[in-house]
């Protein structure tokens, strides 16, 4: 019997490649058909290997979902950037590859960002999704998130709804 190791740790630069590659299928599967094909183009080849290979070695708190030998998924995360909103982490990015995806590896990734930035002293924390993700949206519900801002964002000549999703104080 074979077993497959899956572990979540932090991101290494030998894991760029994959991180890569891992950000343009998620990013296609989720919002193709939502982001305009030549903005979504282009967001997803600045992050190419070199982008996270940088991000990386400049201490961004970066962590990888890996099965075996392969990322299945990523979470970036930090300090809350939205001023307005008085929590103190945030989740910038939380993605799986589409064959990972509805197995439960999301909510074990999500867990251990929120750990880690509980563990920081970040007890509280935001996420912001596009409000036609509809997966993403259920997602952060299931989680227990609560909505506590809305805003929008602009890709190309486009602009698109978000949704801030919120745990704790």
């Amino acid at each position: 019997m074979s077993t497959t190791l899956i572990e979540i740790r932090s991101a290494r630069t030998a894991d760029a490649s994959e991180v890569a590659a891992t950000h343009d299928e998620a990013w296609r599967a989720a919002y193709q058909g939502i982001i305009p094909g030549a903005e979504l183009e282009k967001l997803i080849n600045r992050r190419g290997p070199q982008w996270w290979d940088s991000a990386i070695r400049k201490g961004s708190r970066v962590s990888v979902l890996s099965f075996g030998d392969r990322v299945a998924g990523y979470a970036n995360y930090g300090r809350n950037r939205a001023r307005s909103l008085h929590f103190e982490g945030e989740i910038y990015e939380l993605y799986l590859r589409p064959e990972f995806q509805g197995l439960g590896f999301g909510r074990r990734l999500f867990g251990a960002a929120r750990r880690d930035l509980a563990h920081s002293g970040l007890k509280s924390l935001v996420i912001w999704a596009l409000s036609e993700n509809d997966t993403a949206v259920g997602f952060y519900q299931s989680l227990g998130g609560r909505m506590v801002a809305r805003s929008s964002e602009q890709f190309g000549a486009k602009a698109l709804d978000k949704v801030a999703f919120a745990w704790g104080p």
